[in-house]
């Protein structure tokens, strides 16, 4: 494997990490304010690259959150073509979101300010 092969698969495999770390908030995030049914949901989370799943994850990961009380899920009949299961928030689903935002938020305060002061000066010295 060439060196160019291997920074590429460890490039992927940081992306597939950091997309498994967020992809609850980001699911979240996409039924903060519509309803959605799976595949709808499914492709606009394809639509970003940060974001791409496949439907073996995506069905389990909203039926988990649908026992958790997360999301809520609605069988719903449109004219002749066969149901379709609409997921949205529940208020626990928002409050979570609420949660999760926060984490990401001073998660991204964090990385940016260690990436803007790299080295020993980045971290406070004990006692001060």
């Amino acid at each position: 494997m060439t060196t160019a092969e291997k920074e590429e698969k460890t490039q992927e495999k940081w992306e597939v990490q950091l997309r498994k770390g967020t992809l609850e908030l980001v699911i979240l995030a996409a039924l903060q304010h519509r309803t959605l049914y799976g595949l709808e949901l499914l492709k606009l989370l394809q639509s970003f690259k940060s974001a791409a799943i496949t439907e073996g994850t995506l069905y389990p990961l909203l039926d988990r959150l649908k026992r958790e009380g997360i999301v809520d899920a609605q069988w719903v009949q449109e004219g002749d073509v066969r149901p379709r299961k609409y997921y949205s928030l529940t208020a626990t689903g928002h409050h979570k979101l609420a949660d999760l935002i926060t984490l990401w938020r001073q998660s991204v305060l964090d990385v940016e300010f260690l990436l803007a002061h790299p080295g020993p000066d980045a971290l406070p010295v004990q006692g001060e």
